[in-house]
């Protein structure tokens, strides 16, 4: 395992529609287990492939609910709102309001392709949010108020 370089904003990649994974082979868990590490080093609650310079559509998510992984994912629906403070490891040093659904359900693969369906509510909801529009080139501060330094 290795702790990838995470990208950061102004790097075109972070832009970029991500594709669907096709092989779930070796490559794909490598991948896996390297962003898992660079995740718990960073010491962040998601982690989506193109933040490593890796365009498919795989993030993974530690939360209390405990870690996940996300391989072409689709969010099913989403209901109810919340507001609240959001950062992100592509974008050091700056925090942000954001409005994210309360709960999301969301379906998905598993490192060896098999489906699986969560229902995630609260800061579950908002992490799998995030880490989403990371895959269609979306960044928080596309949608943040309220920009803010970290030391504000």
């Amino acid at each position: 395992m290795a702790i990838l370089p995470i990208l950061q904003i102004g790097d075109e990649t972070l832009r970029e529609k991500c594709e669907p994974v096709t092989s779930f082979d070796l490559n794909l868990a490598s991948l896996l287990n390297d962003m898992k590490e660079t995740l718990y080093d960073a010491n962040g609650a998601g982690l989506a492939a193109p933040q490593v310079g890796v365009t498919k559509r795989i993030f993974v998510v530690s939360v209390d609910e405990g870690y996940f992984e996300f391989i072409n994912p689709v969010i099913l629906g989403t209901s109810g709102s919340q507001y609240g403070v959001e950062g992100c490891l592509s974008v050091k040093g700056k925090w942000g309001d954001v409005k994210r659904p309360k709960k999301v359900t969301i379906k998905a693969f598993d490192r060896f392709g098999k489906p699986f369906k969560i229902v995630a509510k609260d800061f579950f909801a908002k992490a799998i949010s995030h880490e989403y529009d990371h895959l269609e080139g979306i960044l928080y501060t596309d949608k943040a108020d309220n920009l803010r330094d970290e030391q504000e």
